[in-house]
């Protein structure tokens, strides 16, 4: 019998990308989305994720013959604006968006789980709670907060055979991502911000994410996986010293 899987967000950028690959494995895929991910062996089961009763009637509805083997949250928003401009509802919003949809879909699948003596949850986080960017508090808070959910649901539900994993990205080009760039120029700055001077795809997110839904990632339970081609481990002096190399000198002050 197919293992299931269900993936928020499916389809949007790295969504998609993971319900595709999953589907491609040979599992039952159910995504959860507003939207219709319309891809081959992949079931659409309509839902905001914000929602406490659509989330709960969607996994029913899903897991109606059965249980649940891996949840995938991909779901969320990359909004934000400087904290001293952000009013509540903003960053109740991309809090609601980012973090509290992962605690709906999570708790509410726990209980089949638990029942099954096994599962995978993969919560897709960002490596931006780690190096910040310009303009997100709200959206660094919630993947911040994410990582270190994951960390304690790895202690808490071990028992009952769950693993949970954290793969956080860099910048992947996505649709949404690529609307933010000012063409080739930006694309060729950011292939360059790392050291093997490559571009994040939804591909790579995807691979990471089915490796961690296999048993080759077992005793990586609780881990935050990062994907940005190593941009995070360059240290600042490196980062000045290619500058000059490169004659770009110091930003000004």
């Amino acid at each position: 019998m197919a293992r299931t899987a269900l993936i928020t967000g499916a389809a949007g950028g790295i969504g998609r990308a993971v319900a595709a690959r999953f589907a491609a494995d040979g599992y039952r895929v159910v995504g959860i989305d507003l939207a219709d991910p319309d891809l081959p062996g992949v079931t659409h089961a309509r839902a905001d994720v914000t929602d406490t009763t659509q989330v709960a009637d969607a996994v029913r509805g899903a897991l109606a013959e059965g249980t649940v083997d891996v949840l995938v949250t991909c779901a969320g928003v990359t909004e934000g604006k400087p904290l001293h401009r952000t009013t509540e509802t903003e960053w109740d919003a991309v809090l609601r968006a980012n973090l509290g949809s992962v605690f709906l879909c999570v708790r509410e699948v726990l209980p089949r789980m638990i029942a099954a003596g096994s599962g995978t949850v993969v919560t897709v986080g960002s490596v931006l709670h780690r190096t910040a960017a310009p303009g997100l508090p709200a959206y660094a808070a919630a993947k911040g907060a994410i990582a270190a959910l994951n960390r304690q649901l790895a202690v808490d539900y071990g028992q009952y055979g769950i693993s949970f994993f954290t793969v956080s990205p860099g910048w992947v080009r996505t649709p949404a991502t690529e609307s933010r760039l000012d063409g080739r120029t930006d694309l060729e700055r950011l292939r360059q911000s790392n050291p093997l001077r490559l571009l994040g795809t939804p591909e790579h997110v995807a691979g990471t994410v089915a490796f961690a839904a296999s048993t080759d990632a077992a005793l990586l339970n609780g881990s935050e996986l990062i994907l940005d081609g190593g941009a995070s481990v360059i240290s600042p002096a490196s980062l000045l010293r290619d500058a000059h190399r490169e004659g770009m000198g110091l930003p000004p002050l």
